[in-house]
Formats: C-alpha cells, structure tokens, sequence
C-alpha cells in the first residue's frame, strides 16, 4: 500500500528564532486532499554520560511546556550546519561540570513525528572528566543530578523520568552496562 502523502503548498504560520510552523496542503494516497500543521526544527542531539563511579549524568530543568522541572539527558539544538557529535560534546559540556574525549552515535529518531520533524541524535560519552567550566546559555537554568542504575530504575518506574529522549538513552544504558 502506497502511503506517501505529497505537499501541494504551505503557507508558514510562525517563524522564530529556531522552529517555524507550517500549515501544508496535502494530496492524500486515496487523491483526497488534507491540511497538516507541521512544526520545523533544525534537530538536536542528546548524551549519555556516566561517571566513572556508575552514575548516569542528568539534568533538572523547568520545562514551560510541561509546566514542571525535568530530569533529562544533556541536549540541545543543533546550529546551523553543525555535526550532531559536536553538538553532543558541546551540549555536555555547557550544562553539566563534565567534558567528554568523544561521543558514540547509538541511535537517531524523531522526537513527535505526528507534527514535528525534529530528528533527535542520541550519543554515548566515552573518556568523560569532571573538567567543563559549564557555561548555560543565558536563559538555561540547570542543575546536574547523578543518579546510580537503581536510583535511574526506581525514578523510571515512579514516573519521575518523563522525557522521550532521555527515557530511551537511559534504558540502553540498563540494558546494555553491567
């Protein structure tokens, strides 16, 4: 079954400083035609750091969206025309004390692919010290967590660990590390 759906025209809604949204007229596999609001984002890459005393490396953030602080995975928005791996090692660096000699791509997927195009890519931090001189951007307020393999499952299983992407790095860390 064919179940392309083709762009016949958009007409932008908002455009800020990173996202734009779209209202796109679409031709539906069955001819019919259809609108989608679309929200496009340049993408953004995430890392799991642990420490070399086992601790997964995580941030607590206010979330306005979800009107509560979060516990998540460093991450941010890539910039223009910047590798993902960069963008990872950056990102650890600027919200957390820690640094990393290299990343490892473990994995790339979209983060609501019902009405955003943003493609997350997660990392895996290898040779990580405790050295960044962390630096948020200016309207970034965070606070580093460390968190052992059981303090990661019972905060899964309280529901205190909501994020996407970070609920998908931390269960390739419990099932993949010993």
């Amino acid at each position: 079954m064919d179940l392309k759906e083709t762009k016949l025209s958009s007409e932008p809604i908002y455009q800020g400083s990173f996202v734009t949204i779209n209202r796109d007229k679409v031709r539906l596999p069955n001819g019919n035609e259809s609108q989608r609001i679309v929200i496009r984002h340049p993408g953004a890459a995430c890392v799991l750091a642990v420490t070399e005393e086992g601790k997964a490396v995580l941030v607590r953030q206010w979330r306005y969206a979800a009107d509560a602080a979060t516990l998540e995975l460093p991450a941010g928005k890539l910039d223009a025309g910047e590798d993902p791996a960069v963008c990872a090692l950056r990102e650890l660096a600027e919200e957390t004390p820690y640094r990393a000699e290299r990343v490892e791509k473990l994995a790339e997927f979209y983060t609501a692919p019902g009405f955003c195009d943003e493609k997350m890519y997660l990392y895996l931090a290898e040779g990580i010290t405790p050295t960044s001189t962390r630096q948020p951007d200016q309207d970034e307020f965070v606070e580093t967590v460390l968190l052992s393999r059981q303090a990661v499952q019972e905060a899964i299983a309280a529901n205190q660990i909501q994020d996407g992407k970070t609920l998908v790095g931390l269960q390739y860390w419990l099932l993949n590390s010993k």
